[in-house]
């Protein structure tokens, strides 16, 4: 079975009242940081709790060293995820606005942190929930603690230094998760430097997603890895974007589409170019 696994509104709204049923509410918006828990406090998926990419997502910024949205400590993490009430059998569902990138960037801590059962997108997000007719909340929910325990897999991750290693060498497949203009240095409405790391090819991670938000179904995901992937063993693929967000929405799409867990670069662009002697490049 997939490590990805998608539940549908009408799914998850029939097991609402499941014992052990985490559900996650992952909204963020990053030209507004107070969007996410201001949106979860005016109504959110009965039972859901909040958690927020800055604080619960992610871990301090060192200016100048990280990335915009480094990952934070395993031990806190774990400790979050008891406190929401996560244990090693729970069933887990996250859900955002709809596209799945904040949702998967906790999908892919969790596999981090060795939580690799249970684990669901809610397809199509919140928006999906809204279409179905299906009820919303104001009301947080009381919670059992859990007793996750949790150890972080250094095996999914390659930092800068890693990766700048393994640039140049013929089976590296490295997908960059953001949109095309950004990718080819046309635009730049984040980071300081415009561009991409030499070798990458732009997979944006909207192109996981069919007109109607949801996930495309996993042969056709497959036919669009496989592209990318070409002679290059799905073993060796490497994933980022600007912060290490939206790059694990392009591997949640590849466990879809029936891949093995690739690595991330978490520090990704906006790590990337804080040391100006690592290679960079623009267009396609």
């Amino acid at each position: 079975m997939s490590l990805a696994q998608l539940i549908s509104p009408e799914q998850l709204n029939a097991r609402l009242h499941e014992p052990g049923l985490v559900v996650l509410d992952c909204r963020f918006a990053l030209e507004d940081p107070a969007y996410g828990q201001r949106s979860y406090a005016e109504s959110h998926v009965p039972g859901a709790l909040f958690a927020d990419l800055e604080h619960d997502l992610s871990g301090p910024v060192n200016k100048g060293v990280t990335g915009r949205h480094p990952l934070p400590a395993a031990t806190e993490l774990v400790e979050k995820l008891r406190a929401w009430g996560v244990s090693a059998d729970s069933n887990i569902v996250l859900y955002d606005d709809g596209p799945g990138a904040f949702a998967a960037r906790a999908w892919w801590l969790l596999a981090w942190l060795g939580k690799r059962d249970g684990v669901f997108l809610l397809d199509g997000g919140l928006k999906a929930w809204r279409d179905a007719g299906l009820s919303l909340t104001a009301v947080p929910p009381t919670i059992k603690a859990g007793d996750f325990q949790g150890e972080p897999d250094a095996s999914l991750l390659v930092d800068a230094q890693g990766l700048q290693s393994l640039l140049g060498q013929s089976d590296l497949t490295l997908l960059d998760a953001r949109a095309l203009p950004r990718f080819k240095g046309e635009v730049e409405p984040i980071d300081p430097v415009a561009g991409h790391i030499p070798g990458a090819q732009c997979a944006a991670f909207t192109d996981n997603l069919g007109t109607d938000g949801r996930f495309l179904p996993a042969a056709q995901l497959k036919r669009r890895f496989a592209a990318l992937l070409g002679e290059r063993p799905a073993n060796d693929l490497v994933a980022y974007c600007g912060s290490g967000v939206t790059a694990c929405h392009n591997l949640f799409a590849l466990s879809l589409a029936g891949y093995p867990l690739a690595r991330l670069y978490a520090g990704s662009w906006s790590e990337w170019i804080t040391d100006p002697s690592r290679p960079m490049t623009t267009g396609e």
